[in-house]
């Protein structure tokens, strides 16, 4: 291979199409907007929705239910995760995050009760399920709200 043979990869470069270039462009004069109208002046167009003036979906729709802004969403952890820790560890969110087993701790770490925990381990975190409680310290571990 010689310098002079080097060639992109068929397929790889793709060439602008450059409008309102002359009349052999094939896109040339009016640039393929077509001859007056909305669409062919400048800034023309109707907004994202519009339907020509017939009410639109959006307006058609029931509104439905709402969102509440003081809604708490914590990010949740299964007792089975945490056997992968050594016996003794004492688990807190910082720890979780060091781990990786949390990526967004949200407003808090909630810890559920599926699966079965098999090590001994202190837990701390800000909510529990019942489950979660009587597991852990079924397996000779303690679990702390924070």
């Amino acid at each position: 291979m010689k310098l002079h043979e080097l060639a992109p990869a068929p397929g790889s470069k793709k060439e602008r199409n450059r409008v309102g270039r002359g009349i052999g462009s094939g896109n040339g004069k009016t640039s393929g907007r077509g001859h007056k109208g909305q669409n062919a002046r400048s800034g023309g167009g109707v907004r994202p929705g519009f339907e020509g003036g017939q009410n639109p979906l959006y307006r058609r729709l029931p509104k439905r239910g709402f969102t509440n802004r003081n809604r708490v969403e914590y990010a949740l952890v299964n007792l089975q995760q945490l056997n992968q820790f050594a016996a003794g560890t004492e688990i807190t969110p910082e720890f979780l995050i060091e781990s990786g087993l949390v990526k967004n701790p949200k407003d808090g770490i909630k810890v559920l009760g599926t699966g079965d925990l098999t090590v001994q381990l202190t837990v701390k975190a800000n909510k529990f399920s019942q489950s979660a409680v009587d597991k852990i310290q079924a397996a000779g571990g303690k679990s702390e709200v924070i």
